[in-house]
């Protein structure tokens, strides 16, 4: 059986457990303690040297970054769909959005995450200026589709998501967004979707 080390409150971790739900797949979440600093020890650092949650293992395969554990779940366990291997440019795009989420999405509304419920600090002006600008990328491009690529879920949309669901933790109204809300609200209401403390529920609006 699949084994995730998983931290609760973690939007990278959010994207791998909802993504295992979507498809179907049974694993063991295994939570990793911070506080008592599980994630610097040698076991841990064996599977990932850089101390970071989530890690999934499967068998032999051990896996780090949120986005790498999207791709290998979606190839192993899904359909050529959710990587749309049957087109090189889409999947191109996918890799393109996952590249966004290891970016903007980090250094944009995770980070303001970080400083609004964790007390992290950071340039704020900064990561204010990422989001904005991230959110009216992504709202142009729902406005003439459903997905970030082409006609169907992706796992760019799963790498995507967390983050912007969890808006309200960060202090970003949707408001302005009224693509990205119905873009929430279509995540939200797959068969299988899970969700998790603090995200922008469409079905409370």
């Amino acid at each position: 059986m699949i084994t995730l080390y998983d931290l609760a409150p973690s939007g990278n971790c959010h994207k791998v457990r909802l993504l295992l739900s979507l498809l179907g797949v049974h694993y063991h979440s295994c939570p990793v303690n911070l506080m008592d600093s599980e994630h610097k020890s040698v076991q841990f650092l064996h599977m990932n040297p850089f101390g970071q949650m989530p890690v999934l293992v499967d068998g032999d395969v051990i896996l780090r970054d949120s986005q790498a554990i999207l791709v290998y779940l979606a190839k192993q366990y899904g359909d050529h769909g959710w990587l749309a291997t049957n087109d090189p440019k889409a999947m191109a795009q996918v890799m393109a959005w996952l590249s966004t989420a290891a970016n903007e999405v980090a250094r944009g509304p995770n980070d303001l995450r970080l400083h609004y419920k964790f007390g992290r600090q950071l340039d704020l002006v900064a990561a204010e200026q990422i989001t904005q600008r991230l959110y009216s990328i992504v709202e142009q491009q729902l406005q003439d589709s459903d997905w970030l690529v082409g006609d169907h879920i992706t796992i760019a949309d799963i790498a995507v998501y967390p983050y912007i669901a969890l808006s309200p933790e960060s202090k970003i109204t949707l408001a302005p967004y009224p693509a990205l809300i119905k873009w929430v609200g279509r995540i939200q209401a797959l068969p299988g979707y899970v969700g998790m403390p603090g995200m922008y529920c469409i079905a409370e609006k």
